[in-house]
């Protein structure tokens, strides 16, 4: 009798190092991601909308409040278990990871992160429960990886009132967001302070990009901001240059990382299950020498992925992990995803163009994954810097 045969992604076991409570908690998520969340992104992404209805039901899980546990359900889970947890969610649909990213990570993570306690105690117990949703507007229409530098939107101060002139663009979630934490480099110090501005405001208009093709269940947005006045109690207090904006993008590169490792394992998940399924010359394709290369090389991949995101994560549990490590695991995570949809596309043949087996959706999303939160190339002079200690930036 053949040896039945290895199904799991996770092929060293990766999983065990969560405890048994941990592993309990993330197989009922998964349980309910893939029956009650799966069926409603995937109609949406080819429509290019977003299905709010989601929303309420992510909020039964109450996912924004893990990494706040005071303003969640007041457990403390561990690092590891986050990472695994943004994992399943990605793999149900990278473009409902984004969302979960923008508001989680970079918008509640701004205002934790670089808010008075006033502030934290204002907005992130509605933002955990998910009845007012965060967005994060950084890039600008000119300017992406030169933004620190270079950024054009203004942030002028009258009496206790601040007033924001500029342009954002790819703001994920920007289309609907109830509170938009703005970045601008304060006209009188030159500083990058954030703002948080909340929907509707007068001078404020948000347009969604159209016709991506990635991420396409995300709504980014054009935003312009046009003598938008924030009063001076909505601008995060404990933010005083863009060194504060480059730690908190530090931590979501490395959630961004695990995101990589989702979409990888999610290709190879569909591809072996297609090979076992897919029959060919009066046999399964993965019967083949050259469709098993491909598996095997998809899956040397993930592990190789699955070391480093557990590591990093287990570096940030300690307080011991640094930007450059983390630049280090989302360029190298995102490229070796890039290489897993691609070899999942191939083994797909004809198949592997449309959507109906899945993979499509993720080979384009891959793309996306691949360039934001930094390029390659820029994390890559990142850690350069690090390793050799002279910088390479232009």
């Amino acid at each position: 009798m053949p040896k039945p045969a290895n199904t799991t992604p996770d092929f060293f076991g990766y999983a065990d190092l969560l405890s048994d409570a941990e592993r309990a908690e993330l197989a009922a998520v998964r349980d309910y991601l893939e029956s009650e969340i799966k069926p409603l992104v995937d109609a949406t992404w080819e429509r290019a909308e977003f299905p709010f209805e989601v929303i309420e039901k992510i909020a039964k899980l109450r996912l924004a409040g893990y990494a706040y546990p005071e303003y969640g359900d007041g457990r403390h889970r561990s690092e590891l278990f986050s990472g695994f947890l943004n994992l399943e969610l990605n793999r149900i649909d990278a473009s409902l990871g984004v969302f979960s990213g923008v508001h989680t990570g970079l918008a509640m993570g701004s205002i934790h992160g670089g808010g008075s306690k006033e502030q934290r105690d204002r907005w992130l117990p509605d933002m955990a429960a998910m009845k007012k949703i965060g967005a994060f507007a950084l890039t600008e229409p000119e300017g992406g990886s030169d933004v620190a530098g270079g950024m054009r939107t203004t942030a002028r101060r009258e009496d206790d009132t601040w007033v924001l002139d500029g342009a954002k663009r790819w703001i994920g979630n920007g289309t609907f967001a109830d509170l938009i934490v703005v970045w601008a480099r304060d006209t009188a110090d030159g500083q990058v302070k954030g703002f948080v501005v909340e929907k509707g405001a007068p001078g404020l208009t948000t347009t969604k990009i159209e016709g991506k093709i990635a991420l396409r269940t995300v709504q980014n947005a054009d935003i312009t901001l046009d003598g938008v006045r924030v009063p001076e109690a909505d601008r995060l207090q404990r933010v005083d240059g863009f060194r504060d904006t480059a730690a908190i993008l530090a931590r979501t590169r490395g959630g961004v990382a695990w995101q990589a490792l989702a979409v990888a394992v999610r290709a190879y998940e569909l591809a072996r299950a297609y090979a076992v399924d897919r029959e060919q010359f009066g046999r399964p394709i993965g019967a083949f020498q050259l469709i098993q290369d491909l598996l095997v090389r998809m899956l040397g991949n993930i592990t190789a992925m699955f070391g480093m995101v557990v590591r990093l994560s287990q570096l940030a549990a300690a307080g011991r992990d640094s930007a450059e490590q983390a630049a280090l695991a989302k360029a190298f995570t995102t490229a070796r995803m890039r290489e897993c949809v691609a070899w999942a596309r191939e083994l797909f043949g004809g198949n592997g163009i449309v959507l109906d087996y899945g993979i499509a959706k993720f080979f384009a999303d891959a793309e996306a994954v691949y360039s934001f939160e930094g390029t390659r190339e820029m994390n890559t002079l990142i850690v350069g810097k690090a390793v050799t200690g002279h910088s390479a930036f232009a």
